[in-house]
């Protein structure tokens, strides 16, 4: 019987060790979302660094649907190996665009998901807005700016006054074409997809979020968490990019 405990034992070690190394060789690329920079993103990077993953911001300008994508392109190009990549709200268009075949997963946090020839702006207004969600407007130039007030009413209701305090600082406006411009080829009917929903979502109505990753047929993980669990509840979102990584690799 000790003889095939430590059997036992070593085989899970050396489980354990291809594992490791395997995810080890995975990139796991996030997306910011509107009104954001990859800063958003800085609590779960950290924890999937600690995890040994090797993890870049994908650097989209929020100009157009077809240039973030391209961002996205770039991005993924300077990476080796099998890729995850998630993205946060508006993002989860972008993500939509991940069609290398090195991507093995996708990743929706309170994400958007246009079918083909749908827009952003489609999915986002398919239900009436929360009392305390932000009135949009374009600029002068196509832009739309997050008011101050709907940082810490709407779009991270949870997060500490610091946080509140660097995303208004760090946000950057979503321009207009970025919305209004259809998607073809979601990638998300060929490659395998994890939703977070976000229960307490401002931005993005929860039954939204039900409707898309229902029709992604998306591995769903629902949580008490606002808008922006990258920031509110990181664990929840690292947990779910760590699983979608481990089954799509292992």
């Amino acid at each position: 019987m000790r003889r095939q405990s430590r059997i036992s034992s070593v085989r899970k070690d050396e489980k354990r060790k291809i594992i490791m190394s395997t995810l080890r060789n995975a990139t796991v690329i996030v997306i910011h979302g509107a009104w954001a920079d990859g800063s958003s993103w800085e609590p779960v990077i950290r924890r999937l660094q600690d995890d040994g993953f090797h993890v870049v911001a994908a650097p989209i300008p929020l100009t157009s649907l077809s240039e973030d994508a391209e961002a996205l392109r770039r991005t993924i190009a300077r990476t080796q190996g099998p890729v995850i990549v998630a993205g946060h709200a508006y993002a989860g268009a972008v993500v939509g665009t991940a069609n290398d075949e090195r991507v093995k997963a996708l990743v929706y946090v309170a994400a958007l998901a246009p079918d083909e020839g749908e827009t952003v702006a489609d999915v986002f207004y398919r239900e009436a807005s929360h009392p305390k969600a932000p009135k949009l407007a374009p600029d002068a130039d196509g832009f739309i700016w997050m008011p101050d007030e709907s940082f810490a009413e709407a779009f991270a209701q949870n997060a500490t006054a610091e946080q509140i305090a660097l995303s208004r600082a760090v946000q950057r406006p979503i321009s207009v074409r970025s919305i209004q411009e259809p998607i073809t080829s979601p990638a998300w009917k060929t490659k395998r997809s994890w939703y977070l929903l976000a229960e307490e979502d401002r931005m993005i109505h929860p039954t939204t979020q039900r409707f898309l990753a229902e029709r992604m047929n998306a591995t769903i993980r629902s949580f008490a968490v606002d808008h922006t669990p990258l920031l509110t509840a990181p664990d929840k979102v690292t947990g779910i990019i760590r699983e979608a990584a481990q089954t799509a690799l292992l």
